[in-house]
Protein backbone atom coordinates (compact mmCIF):
# COMPACT_ATOMS: atom_id res chain seq x y z
CA UNK A 1 0.00 0.00 0.00
CA UNK A 2 1.11 3.17 -0.84
CA UNK A 3 2.31 5.71 2.54
CA UNK A 4 0.30 8.25 3.66
CA UNK A 5 1.36 11.92 2.74
CA UNK A 6 0.83 15.13 4.24
CA UNK A 7 -0.22 18.30 1.66
CA UNK A 8 -2.64 20.64 0.19
CA UNK A 9 -5.98 19.61 -1.31
CA UNK A 10 -9.33 20.20 -1.57
CA UNK A 11 -9.96 19.05 1.68
CA UNK A 12 -7.59 21.68 3.15
CA UNK A 13 -3.84 22.06 4.69
CA UNK A 14 -3.34 18.61 6.71
CA UNK A 15 -5.36 16.77 4.89
CA UNK A 16 -4.19 13.34 4.66
CA UNK A 17 -5.18 10.11 2.23
CA UNK A 18 -6.11 6.65 3.73
CA UNK A 19 -2.91 4.42 2.20
CA UNK A 20 -3.75 5.56 -1.02
CA UNK A 21 -6.87 3.21 -1.72
CA UNK A 22 -8.24 6.47 -3.74
CA UNK A 23 -5.27 6.05 -6.58
CA UNK A 24 -6.34 2.22 -6.43
CA UNK A 25 -8.56 0.60 -8.81
CA UNK A 26 -12.08 -1.14 -7.34
CA UNK A 27 -12.13 -4.63 -8.11
CA UNK A 28 -14.89 -7.52 -8.53
CA UNK A 29 -17.73 -5.16 -8.64
CA UNK A 30 -21.57 -6.55 -9.24
CA UNK A 31 -24.83 -4.34 -9.43
CA UNK A 32 -28.16 -4.48 -10.36
CA UNK A 33 -28.88 -4.43 -14.27
CA UNK A 34 -29.67 -1.48 -15.71
CA UNK A 35 -31.83 -2.75 -18.61
CA UNK A 36 -32.58 -5.87 -19.47
CA UNK A 37 -32.20 -7.76 -22.58
CA UNK A 38 -35.45 -7.80 -24.98
CA UNK A 39 -36.85 -4.31 -23.34
CA UNK A 40 -36.79 -0.89 -24.65
CA UNK A 41 -35.85 2.20 -23.22
CA UNK A 42 -38.34 5.44 -23.89
CA UNK A 43 -36.56 7.34 -26.21
CA UNK A 44 -38.04 10.40 -27.93
CA UNK A 45 -37.62 9.01 -31.52
CA UNK A 46 -41.00 9.42 -33.02
CA UNK A 47 -41.52 6.20 -33.80
CA UNK A 48 -44.52 3.83 -32.11
CA UNK A 49 -43.37 1.09 -30.14
CA UNK A 50 -44.05 -1.36 -32.46
CA UNK A 51 -41.75 0.14 -34.69
CA UNK A 52 -38.94 -0.17 -32.33
CA UNK A 53 -39.66 -2.95 -30.88
CA UNK A 54 -39.78 -4.98 -34.61
CA UNK A 55 -36.79 -3.10 -35.73
CA UNK A 56 -34.46 -3.75 -32.56
CA UNK A 57 -35.70 -7.49 -32.99
CA UNK A 58 -34.47 -7.84 -36.60
CA UNK A 59 -31.35 -6.16 -36.23
CA UNK A 60 -30.42 -8.21 -33.57
CA UNK A 61 -30.51 -11.43 -35.77
CA UNK A 62 -28.75 -9.46 -38.78
CA UNK A 63 -26.07 -8.31 -35.94
CA UNK A 64 -25.65 -11.75 -35.17
CA UNK A 65 -25.30 -13.29 -38.24
CA UNK A 66 -23.24 -10.74 -39.05
CA UNK A 67 -20.81 -11.59 -36.41
CA UNK A 68 -20.98 -14.88 -37.68
CA UNK A 69 -20.19 -13.66 -41.12
CA UNK A 70 -17.41 -11.26 -39.65
CA UNK A 71 -15.62 -14.40 -37.70
CA UNK A 72 -16.13 -16.77 -40.84
CA UNK A 73 -13.72 -14.45 -43.05
CA UNK A 74 -10.84 -13.91 -40.71
CA UNK A 75 -10.98 -18.02 -39.94
CA UNK A 76 -10.50 -18.42 -43.79
CA UNK A 77 -7.63 -15.73 -43.76
CA UNK A 78 -6.12 -17.33 -41.71
CA UNK A 79 -6.56 -20.83 -42.75
CA UNK A 80 -6.74 -20.36 -46.82
CA UNK A 81 -4.58 -22.12 -49.15
CA UNK A 82 -3.10 -23.03 -52.76
CA UNK A 83 -2.05 -20.91 -55.59
CA UNK A 84 -4.80 -17.78 -54.79
CA UNK A 85 -3.40 -17.47 -51.67
CA UNK A 86 -2.26 -14.35 -51.26
CA UNK A 87 -5.17 -13.03 -53.07
CA UNK A 88 -7.79 -14.64 -51.02
CA UNK A 89 -5.57 -14.08 -47.96
CA UNK A 90 -6.02 -10.07 -48.62
CA UNK A 91 -9.60 -10.35 -49.53
CA UNK A 92 -10.39 -12.20 -46.63
CA UNK A 93 -8.91 -9.75 -44.40
CA UNK A 94 -10.22 -6.81 -46.55
CA UNK A 95 -14.25 -7.99 -46.29
CA UNK A 96 -13.39 -8.78 -42.73
CA UNK A 97 -13.00 -5.36 -42.02
CA UNK A 98 -15.78 -4.17 -43.97
CA UNK A 99 -18.17 -6.63 -41.50
CA UNK A 100 -16.59 -5.08 -38.70
CA UNK A 101 -17.70 -2.02 -39.69
CA UNK A 102 -21.41 -3.51 -40.40
CA UNK A 103 -21.57 -4.90 -36.73
CA UNK A 104 -20.62 -1.56 -35.17
CA UNK A 105 -23.24 -0.06 -37.12
CA UNK A 106 -26.11 -2.78 -36.56
CA UNK A 107 -25.12 -2.32 -32.47
CA UNK A 108 -25.78 1.52 -32.31
CA UNK A 109 -28.59 1.64 -34.29
CA UNK A 110 -29.86 -1.44 -31.85
CA UNK A 111 -29.23 1.37 -28.64
CA UNK A 112 -30.04 4.18 -30.39
CA UNK A 113 -33.81 2.39 -30.72
CA UNK A 114 -33.53 2.14 -27.15
CA UNK A 115 -33.20 -1.95 -27.32
CA UNK A 116 -29.93 -3.63 -26.18
CA UNK A 117 -27.24 -5.08 -28.38
CA UNK A 118 -26.33 -8.77 -28.49
CA UNK A 119 -22.77 -9.47 -28.79
CA UNK A 120 -21.20 -11.73 -26.58
CA UNK A 121 -19.73 -15.39 -28.30
CA UNK A 122 -22.84 -17.43 -26.31
CA UNK A 123 -25.65 -15.75 -27.53
CA UNK A 124 -23.97 -15.22 -31.03
CA UNK A 125 -23.68 -18.86 -31.45
CA UNK A 126 -27.02 -19.48 -30.11
CA UNK A 127 -28.89 -17.25 -32.10
CA UNK A 128 -27.53 -16.96 -35.22
CA UNK A 129 -28.71 -19.06 -38.26
CA UNK A 130 -26.07 -19.55 -40.03
CA UNK A 131 -24.33 -22.58 -40.62
CA UNK A 132 -21.68 -23.26 -38.24
CA UNK A 133 -17.85 -24.22 -39.88
CA UNK A 134 -16.17 -26.90 -38.50
CA UNK A 135 -12.47 -25.88 -36.80
CA UNK A 136 -11.01 -27.70 -39.49
CA UNK A 137 -9.05 -26.07 -42.62
CA UNK A 138 -11.15 -26.28 -45.32
CA UNK A 139 -10.70 -26.40 -49.17
CA UNK A 140 -10.65 -22.50 -50.52
CA UNK A 141 -13.83 -23.83 -52.50
CA UNK A 142 -15.85 -24.82 -49.87
CA UNK A 143 -14.66 -21.58 -47.82
CA UNK A 144 -15.86 -19.31 -50.69
CA UNK A 145 -19.14 -21.35 -51.03
CA UNK A 146 -19.72 -21.15 -46.76
CA UNK A 147 -19.14 -17.32 -47.12
CA UNK A 148 -21.61 -16.82 -50.14
CA UNK A 149 -24.23 -18.91 -48.30
CA UNK A 150 -24.20 -16.38 -45.26
CA UNK A 151 -24.09 -13.38 -47.14
CA UNK A 152 -27.09 -14.59 -49.40
CA UNK A 153 -29.08 -15.70 -45.66
CA UNK A 154 -28.21 -11.77 -44.27
CA UNK A 155 -29.35 -10.67 -47.66
CA UNK A 156 -32.37 -11.97 -47.69
CA UNK A 157 -33.17 -11.01 -43.93
CA UNK A 158 -31.57 -7.46 -44.34
CA UNK A 159 -34.25 -6.86 -47.54
CA UNK A 160 -37.09 -7.70 -45.10
CA UNK A 161 -36.17 -6.12 -42.54
CA UNK A 162 -35.85 -3.17 -44.32
CA UNK A 163 -39.22 -3.60 -46.31
CA UNK A 164 -40.66 -3.81 -43.06
CA UNK A 165 -38.92 -0.73 -41.46
CA UNK A 166 -40.32 0.97 -43.69
CA UNK A 167 -43.85 0.17 -43.38
CA UNK A 168 -43.93 1.33 -40.06
CA UNK A 169 -41.98 4.58 -40.07
CA UNK A 170 -38.63 3.94 -39.49
CA UNK A 171 -36.59 4.79 -42.20
CA UNK A 172 -33.37 5.16 -40.23
CA UNK A 173 -33.19 1.71 -40.29
CA UNK A 174 -34.50 1.07 -43.52
CA UNK A 175 -31.66 2.97 -44.85
CA UNK A 176 -29.01 1.83 -42.48
CA UNK A 177 -30.07 -1.54 -43.69
CA UNK A 178 -30.28 -0.77 -47.64
CA UNK A 179 -27.18 2.26 -48.00
CA UNK A 180 -25.00 -0.16 -46.01
CA UNK A 181 -25.74 -3.96 -45.08
CA UNK A 182 -27.41 -4.56 -48.37
CA UNK A 183 -25.08 -2.59 -50.43
CA UNK A 184 -21.65 -4.02 -48.45
CA UNK A 185 -23.02 -7.63 -48.73
CA UNK A 186 -24.09 -7.18 -52.48
CA UNK A 187 -20.58 -6.17 -53.23
CA UNK A 188 -18.79 -8.58 -51.36
CA UNK A 189 -20.69 -11.24 -53.13
CA UNK A 190 -19.27 -9.97 -56.58
CA UNK A 191 -16.01 -10.12 -55.44
CA UNK A 192 -16.30 -13.48 -53.75
CA UNK A 193 -18.14 -15.18 -56.65
CA UNK A 194 -15.60 -14.45 -58.91
CA UNK A 195 -13.44 -17.16 -57.76
CA UNK A 196 -15.51 -19.74 -58.36
CA UNK A 197 -15.59 -19.45 -61.45
CA UNK A 198 -14.36 -22.18 -63.31
CA UNK A 199 -12.55 -19.92 -66.28
CA UNK A 200 -9.05 -21.45 -67.45
CA UNK A 201 -6.06 -19.11 -66.28
CA UNK A 202 -3.29 -20.08 -68.62
CA UNK A 203 -5.49 -22.01 -71.90
CA UNK A 204 -7.96 -21.05 -73.75
CA UNK A 205 -10.95 -23.12 -74.43
CA UNK A 206 -10.18 -23.99 -77.79
CA UNK A 207 -13.01 -24.75 -79.09
CA UNK A 208 -15.17 -21.37 -77.95
CA UNK A 209 -12.06 -19.74 -79.29
CA UNK A 210 -12.47 -21.25 -82.71
CA UNK A 211 -16.34 -20.66 -82.92
CA UNK A 212 -15.64 -16.96 -82.01
CA UNK A 213 -13.20 -16.37 -84.69
CA UNK A 214 -15.59 -18.10 -87.23
CA UNK A 215 -18.15 -16.21 -86.16
CA UNK A 216 -15.88 -12.65 -86.69
CA UNK A 217 -15.22 -13.69 -90.26
CA UNK A 218 -18.68 -13.90 -91.37
CA UNK A 219 -19.55 -10.32 -92.31
CA UNK A 220 -23.68 -8.99 -92.27
CA UNK A 221 -24.72 -7.91 -95.65
CA UNK A 222 -25.46 -3.99 -96.00
CA UNK A 223 -28.67 -3.47 -94.20
CA UNK A 224 -27.93 -5.92 -91.34
CA UNK A 225 -27.56 -6.11 -88.27
CA UNK A 226 -24.48 -8.00 -86.88
CA UNK A 227 -25.54 -11.18 -85.67
CA UNK A 228 -25.21 -11.36 -81.40
CA UNK A 229 -23.22 -14.54 -79.93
Amino acid sequence: MMASVQGQGRKGAGWKSTDGDQASPILRQRGKVLQRAGTLRKLPLGLSEEAKADSVARLNQVLVDTIVLRDMYKKHHWQTSGATFYQLHLLFDKHYEEQAELVDALAERIQLLGGVSLGMPHDVAELSKIERPPRDVEEPAVQLSRLLEAHEYILRQSREAARRASELGDEGTNDLLVSEVVRVNEMQVWFVSEHLVDVPLVTADQETAATSVASADVEPKRGEAPTSV
